[in-house]
């Protein structure tokens, strides 16, 4: 099964993009977050005729919003509001064999890294917090893949500088203490870093106020997949599609993939 996680940055906007994806990986599942679109207005019949003939969604007008689109049925399909404010971040549901799959879109945080002067800020730290206390009440018998943009990057090498980021939202100290208690709360096995060695830059996100994204490559890994340790025998590849940041009206997100035996 081949799983890919995407801030898809408007659905609408990138179905050329997806299409260009979908084409070369051919995903069985397709996980988006920012699908910025109302339920009703959710380009349904596009995403069928790609070939996804279950498509779950939760969306809200020009933010937020999270996705599956997929070739195998999930049942239990359910979201949560971990922030009690009607944002659409989450959508969870079960795959045929029993795994658990959720895809959470976790808050930007703004631009100061100040909970007492940035309300944004303050609310993405309480929803880690959040996904901490769920993380807690899983049964350590459950399969769960957990996928998304995080808008954190956890690492030394999840970021193009350490030393300067160090006060940037998205690789503060306090995320970082945070997503990685997260991490460790069910020894969730974090894919990129399971193929990819420590020591090494890992990318997922560019920020368009780059001219040359390339050429300047000052990239944050802001996008996971984590699985819970009993499917860490089923992990087969993992791949980041760089290329994709470079497709015409592109995201500034690339889709994230894992392939499961």
């Amino acid at each position: 099964m081949i799983i890919i996680t995407w801030n898809i940055n408007s659905i609408r906007i990138r179905m050329e993009p997806i299409r260009k994806v979908i084409a070369a990986l051919k995903p069985d599942v397709l996980c988006l977050q920012e699908i910025k679109v109302e339920d009703q207005h959710f380009p349904l019949d596009e995403a069928k005729n790609l070939g996804f003939e279950h498509v779950y969604y939760s969306g809200q007008k020009s933010y937020n919003g999270v996705a599956f689109l997929s070739k195998v049925p999930m049942t239990q399909i359910h979201t949560n509001d971990y922030l009690k404010n009607s944002e659409k971040r989450h959508i969870g549901g079960k795959l045929p064999d029993g795994t658990w799959l959720h895809n959470f879109y976790v808050p930007a945080g703004g631009d100061i890294p100040d909970p007492e002067q940035n309300p944004k800020f303050k609310d993405k730290l309480a929803f880690v917090d959040a996904m901490q206390d769920w993380s807690d009440s899983i049964s350590t018998q459950d399969k769960v893949i957990i996928v998304g943009d995080f808008n954190i990057a956890p690492h030394e090498h999840d970021v193009w500088s350490h030393k300067q980021l160090l006060d940037v939202v998205s690789h503060t100290p306090v995320e970082t203490e945070k997503l990685l208690a997260l991490q460790h709360s069910k020894d969730w096995q974090d894919v990129a870093r399971v193929k990819v060695p420590m020591t090494e830059k890992v990318y997922s996100w560019w920020s368009y106020r780059n001219r040359d994204w390339a050429a300047s490559n000052r990239g944050r890994r802001l996008d996971h997949i984590w699985m819970t340790p009993n499917l860490k025998k089923s992990l087969h590849d993992f791949t980041i599609l760089r290329e994709v940041r470079s497709f015409e009206s592109p995201s500034d997100h690339v889709p994230v993939m894992v392939e499961l035996k």
